[in-house]
């Protein structure tokens, strides 16, 4: 089977992207990942029926949070916890505070959450969850209130056994911290696996603040070594879209490897230095303004601009919807590393691939924080840890693995790693489902 033997549109739908009218940024994620899910159950010979119940989550909570603010106002924002599949075991999946979120957005990124555990080779289902709320505008007593509300109205789904969140864009470790306080207030008891991301005072793992990021640093690695014309780290230009959690790291991270981070952005704007960037002391310079904007070793840039520099790898590490039809023909990157869930469109994807672009996919590039979280979870569960070291080496060893297989497929059967890495986490979903059958 060859690429083009994948369908460019979704089974009975005119186009990837549903032609909605003004479609929120959570409606298009939502429309991409029904696509690549379709892909891949075509690929798979998958059965109506067992497409069907892998589209549909399994369930989909909304919750009205109310909020105190500090001038003593009362005001209501949504939130949302969607569990995608629990076949593989309990759902796993982190929590976003962003103005934004909907609940399409969340349904996709629990769909990609489900197929990136099953693509490592961890034993969790896909989960998400997210706060209609833009954590900048709030005080930190209000955002403790606004977290605690919302962990009390999910309480039912959650659990050690059942649901674990994690952190996500506006969240941290000491978001997490509240969690398993609330969590452990309502049980009676401290429930230190109810969340992983913590701080590592309350059972968080060593090495876990970094993994999402040192997860991309891993798969890049591995790309530039594997893909055509192979070469090593030292030198490689590199542009990091999205300066923030998981991109500031990865870009220290490439640094550190011997690669030329020579353009980075962020939310307020953008930087470049084609000698490259002394990403630690841009790291600085954010943490102590807000924003890479200002820099002054190095010249500005639009953010647009930015993923169209003519660089070796690009690592959008942002949101959702960043690489579209309207810029892939100008993405000059030979190698594309998805540090953010979902950056690239479909319609988007079908351009990289006919220029040649390789493109490493969310679901197995950014796999590095879930796979720390699992770690996390065990030694949480049985009240054990590890070192740095010994987290660091299951890490990569996962991540590896991981990619190998991918890479393996699609060189097998002509097919792009995202399309590979789709075959593998939508299958071993529908293997399981297929094993442990339909409850009466």
């Amino acid at each position: 089977m060859t690429v083009t033997d994948f369908p460019t549109t979704a089974s009975g739908v005119r186009s990837p992207i549903p032609d909605l009218p003004a479609p929120s940024a959570g409606e298009r994620a939502l429309a991409a990942a029904r696509f690549q899910l379709a892909e891949a159950s075509r690929f798979l010979g998958l059965d109506d029926g067992l497409h069907d119940m892998l589209a549909t989550p399994r369930r989909s909570l909304t919750v009205s949070v109310p909020v105190r603010r500090e001038d003593g106002r009362l005001e209501v924002v949504q939130g949302h916890r969607v569990q995608h599949n629990l076949s593989r075991g309990p759902a796993k999946g982190g929590i976003r505070f962003h103005p934004a979120t909907d609940l399409a957005e969340v349904t996709a990124l629990a769909m990609w959450m489900t197929w990136k555990c099953a693509l490592v080779g961890i034993p969790y289902g896909g989960a998400k969850g997210g706060v209609a709320v833009d954590p900048a505008t709030l005080t930190t007593r209000e955002l403790e209130r606004v977290t605690r509300r919302y962990v009390n109205e999910i309480l039912p789904l959650i659990g050690p056994e059942k649901d674990i969140p994690a952190p996500d864009v506006g969240t941290d470790e000491q978001t997490m911290a509240w969690i398993m306080d609330t969590y452990s207030a309502n049980a009676g008891y401290s429930v230190p696996g109810v969340v992983t991301g913590k701080p590592t005072a309350l059972g968080g793992s060593l090495g876990r603040a970094g993994a999402t990021s040192r997860g991309v640093q891993i798969a890049a690695l591995q790309a530039l070594a594997s893909t055509e014309g192979a070469r090593s780290p030292e030198g490689t230009a590199i542009a990091v879209q999205g300066f923030g959690k998981v991109g500031a790291l990865a870009a220290q991270y490439l640094a550190d490897a011997g690669c030329r981070v020579v353009a980075v952005s962020d939310a307020g704007g953008a930087v470049v230095r084609p000698s490259g960037l002394d990403v630690a002391a841009l790291r600085a310079h954010a943490a102590g303004t807000g924003s890479v904007h200002g820099y002054r070793d190095a010249d500005p840039l639009s953010r647009d601009e930015l993923l169209e520099l003519d660089v070796d790898v690009l690592v959008p590490a942002a949101l959702e919807g960043m690489i579209t039809a309207d810029n892939a023909p100008r993405v000059r990157a030979r190698l594309v590393v998805e540090g953010a869930n979902g950056p690239t469109t479909p319609e988007a994807d079908l351009i990289l691939a006919g220029n040649g672009v390789t493109v490493v996919p969310d679901i197995l590039a950014n796999a590095g924080g879930v796979i720390v979280s699992y770690l996390e979870w065990v030694q949480n569960t049985q009240a054990y840890s590890w070192s740095a070291g010994e987290v660091e080496v299951k890490l990569r060893d996962l991540m590896e693995n991981a990619y190998r297989a991918v890479a393996d497929l699609a060189a097998e059967r002509d097919l792009t790693l995202r399309q590979a890495a789709h075959a593998i986490g939508v299958g071993r979903v529908a293997e399981a489902h297929r094993m442990r059958g339909l409850y009466p």
